[in-house]
């Protein structure tokens, strides 16, 4: 039951993730897409993947 609530809020975040031109940028929307839906633990979450996806 906690992956169904916790879907959406992943694909919010591999999406904001993907946004940017550079690794800094990725990194920044990952960071900002990740605290707007899980706080900071999602903040950091979401820098380290927008920083990882870039090429």
């Amino acid at each position: 039951m906690k992956l169904v609530k916790m879907t959406p809020a992943i694909a919010v975040l591999a999406l904001l993730a993907a946004c940017g031109h550079n690794a800094t940028e990725r990194a920044a929307t990952g960071g900002l897409g990740g605290a707007l839906v899980a706080g900071p633990a999602g903040a950091v979450v979401g820098g380290t993947v927008g920083a990882a996806t870039a090429n």
